[in-house]
């Protein structure tokens, strides 16, 4: 199989297209490319190779607010505001490493964002990048620290341990409950900061948009002891990237393209496999896609809806499909049942741009 880092380097497009020209992380450039060949202020339309350019940020930029200063291991920091016992010593409104948080078999590094006030039993979100990102990178392109000093959550921010940062969603280790790789040290993140920082275990999230919508997926399968809701933004249906003889980071070209076609019962067999002894209820599932993508095909969408709407015993019609006064013209929002969404967004390519107060909607923390 292709490596999934040679192959996968189209990049979530945070920012919305100014007339003519690509947004930051968007393509800009390549064989074949009919878009934009220009990007907004700001960025630079850089080649990664001669099928692929991409509007990456110039060093002049504007710190984000809240800052993103990333304090080294090991450091302290009398933190501000108020803070249930364990996370005084993390400091307030910075992006902040954290190490020694449980078993982490690939070294998967891990940075958390504390608002300044914290509510006082705080809900977590775990946000996953997306490839060649970095959890500093998905920090500045997201609102979820903003919206954090707002609502008092607590943010981590994992950074994948892998050539080109794409995550590991396709080993049997990594799709296993407790079975190793990166989906194990993000839980064991989750877990510490249930068990350390006064997080409500009952009010701990996943989203992500891309290899970390993917990545989001694989946490709610392996893990839906640890997660009570996901949003996938522009992923594939759980178990749809295995390819347990390759390595970690290889590309599943079958799944990309929307050629792996199961049905709900074989989808829904591929979580249940993950975590034989699971009894408890799945996590609540938002998946969000575009008619145009042309890096995850929009059938895995579809796929999506299987797996889901079988797990939580759904039919396979949505009970309603409407354009939500917060979508854009040409989005719709399928729900099936009190537990899943899928959000299909016509004209959009890879990926939907974020939507964090509606995800946080979705958690019930907004």
């Amino acid at each position: 199989m292709f490596k999934l880092t040679a192959i996968f380097a189209i990049v979530l497009p945070l920012l919305h297209l100014a007339a003519g020209q690509s947004a930051e992380w968007a393509q800009c450039g390549g064989i074949g490319w009919t878009g934009p060949a220009t990007c907004v202020a700001g960025t630079t339309c850089t080649e990664f190779s001669a099928y692929y350019s991409q509007c990456v940020p110039g060093e002049a930029s504007t710190p984000a607010t809240p800052t993103s200063t990333v304090v080294p291991p090991g450091t302290t920091s009398t933190a501000t505001g108020s803070a249930p016992t364990g996370l005084s010593s993390i400091p307030a409104s910075t992006l902040f490493q954290i190490t020694d948080f449980g078993t982490n078999p690939t070294n998967v590094g891990m940075f958390v964002y504390k608002p300044t006030k914290v509510a006082s039993t705080p809900p977590l979100i775990v946000a996953s990048h997306f490839c060649q990102g970095t959890a500093q990178e998905y920090f500045e392109g997201s609102t979820f620290a903003q919206l954090a000093e707002t609502y008092g959550y607590v943010v981590l921010f994992p950074s994948s341990p892998n050539p080109g940062t794409c995550w590991d969603v396709s080993s049997n280790a990594t799709l296993t409950h407790d079975g190793g790789s990166d989906s194990l040290g993000i839980a064991s993140a989750a877990r510490f900061a249930i068990s350390n920082w006064g997080v409500d275990p009952d009010r701990v999230f996943a989203v992500g948009t891309s290899s970390g919508a993917m990545m989001t997926s694989v946490l709610a399968g392996a893990y839906p002891d640890v997660f009570k809701a996901g949003v996938v933004d522009s992923g594939v249906a759980f178990g749809c990237f295995a390819l347990p003889d390759d390595p970690p980071d290889s590309w599943n070209s079958q799944c990309a393209t929307g050629e792996l076609i199961l049905t709900g019962q074989e989808w829904a067999q591929r979580v249940y496999s993950a975590y034989p002894g699971f009894t408890g209820e799945y996590p609540k599932m938002q998946v969000w896609h575009g008619t145009i993508d042309t890096t995850l095909y929009p059938q895995n969408f579809y796929e999506e809806i299987k797996q889901w709407t079988t797990i939580f015993d759904y039919p396979s019609t949505p009970i309603s499909n409407v354009s939500e006064s917060y979508l854009p013209q040409g989005y719709s929002n399928s729900t099936f049942g009190p537990r899943f969404q899928a959000i299909l967004a016509q004209n959009v390519g890879h990926t939907v741009p974020l939507f964090e107060q509606q995800y946080l909607e979705f958690f019930g923390i907004a």
